[in-house]
């Protein structure tokens, strides 16, 4: 199952051999959401491995990005005690507008109803 979340890079690392046949690149995406009225910003750190370790190099901090991203969880035994970790492992990154909100360059606008067309039509909420 495949996730997407929206925001701007605010931090890029360097390519980082992890064994003869392994490597990882890291990065961080800034997020605001509206949570009653306040606004609260996340820092999402993401991986990228092996070949997709260069889809990094065409973005730069401050870009708006789209990154689509897989959750994995693994675990490891080391002196009688149990860890997990989780990794986000992208696999695709868009470039989007920062402007009004993080969202596509080509998004549509967002429906808004005609308030005249809505005459007329009862209120039957039970609230």
């Amino acid at each position: 199952m495949g996730f997407d979340l929206s925001g701007k890079i605010v931090s890029i690392g360097e390519t980082v051999q992890r064994s003869a046949t392994f490597k990882t690149r890291e990065f961080v995406v800034e997020t605001n959401e509206d949570i009653n009225g306040r606004t609260i910003t996340n820092f999402v750190k993401f991986q990228t491995v092996q070949d997709r370790t260069s889809i990094l190099d065409r973005f730069k901090i401050g870009d708006g990005v789209k990154v689509m991203f897989n959750i994995k969880g693994s675990k490891w035994e080391k002196n009688g005690q149990t860890n997990y970790i989780t990794n986000l492992d992208a696999w695709r990154i868009e470039q989007v507008s920062m402007g009004s909100g993080a969202g596509p360059v080509d998004a549509p606008p967002a429906f808004s109803p005609d308030p005249e067309s809505q005459q007329g039509i009862a209120d039957d909420l039970p609230f």
